[in-house]
């Protein structure tokens, strides 16, 4: 049996994989490798991508950096999330602030410390990562539209440090990129909808805040009906393979997403349209495999 001291020792790591949300770091990382391989770089053996240093240094320190940006993004929210997630918060504050903030620094400093094996130009990419999240988390997240932008980018932003390593410019890459984008802003405003009552107490002017649930509800629906254009692009003007099938499936996902968007009315309902599209999200990382199926099996003998 474990003791009363063991169990709160597991207590403590639960609480700290909460607060670095370890589920969305190992999906990230996940989706840096499927996209180096099928995407970035899809000429090379499979096994010179998968063993590559510069690339496991690349996305170590991305996962290191998001990491750190969750621990900044939990401690400047605290207040906010008691009212919004006080399940959460309350297991998130089994480890103290000091500690937290110590992991912070922590995190980024070994962070910039693998990108220097890399390059200075990778230090210096990763520095400026380090400071757009904090800058990000201390002020630009309390502000309408920029916020949600900038939170969107960042979050992109780990795909563009594999993307610069590779130098691959195709056309392809960046429709994939401006759909994720679309995503990940109607994810950001279907937050913004479900934590309502904490913004409002805590003073921060997001769309439902400043303009509306009317309002907000306008520009998810504008947002998804743009991401039909990526869609059709990806359908008919490139090879994607079988994830075809992905797309086709978001297609059908997105029109419940917008019926169901204007009969939404509590944060219950917020939570669930915000679960689709990070089902959407998710999906798309695993689907990538789905772009050459034959291409496994070809780089492996190769």
């Amino acid at each position: 049996m474990l003791t009363r001291k063991n169990k709160l020792i597991l207590l403590k790591l639960l609480s700290l994989f909460s607060v670095v949300r370890g589920y969305n770091i190992l999906i990230i990382v996940l989706a840096q490798y499927l996209t180096s391989i099928f995407i970035l770089a899809p000429h090379i053996r499979l096994r010179n991508v998968i063993l590559d240093p510069n690339l496991f240094v690349i996305v170590l320190a991305s996962a290191g950096v998001i990491a750190a940006g969750y621990i900044i993004n939990n401690f400047y929210d605290r207040e906010k999330d008691l009212i919004n997630r006080p399940q959460k918060t309350m297991l998130d504050r089994l480890v103290s602030q000091q500690t937290k903030l110590t992991g912070y620094f922590v995190l980024n400093f070994l962070s910039v410390v693998l990108a220097s094996y890399v390059s200075f130009r990778a230090v210096l990419f990763f520095s400026l990562y380090i400071f757009g999240i904090w800058f990000y988390s201390h002020k630009l997240k309390k502000y309408s539209i920029i916020g949600n932008m900038v939170a969107s980018v960042l979050a992109i932003t780990p795909f563009f440090a594999v993307f610069i390593y590779y130098k691959n410019f195709d056309e392809v890459i960046f429709v994939h990129a401006t759909f994720l984008f679309l995503m990940l802003m109607i994810r950001e405003m279907v937050k913004d909808l479900g934590n309502l009552s904490g913004d409002m107490a805590q003073n921060y002017k997001t769309i439902p805040v400043v303009y509306g649930e009317l309002i907000s509800k306008r520009i998810i629906s504008a947002l998804i009906l743009t991401s039909g254009l990526p869609i059709y692009l990806l359908l008919t003007r490139y090879e994607i393979g079988l994830m075809d099938l992905y797309f086709y499936g978001c297609l059908i996902l997105l029109f419940l997403f917008l019926g169901a968007l204007w009969i939404s009315k509590g944060k219950t309902h917020y939570v669930w349209l915000h679960n689709i599209i990070k089902l959407i999200i998710v999906a798309g990382t695993l689907s990538i495999v789905l772009i050459d199926v034959n291409m496994i099996l070809d780089r492996i003998l190769w």
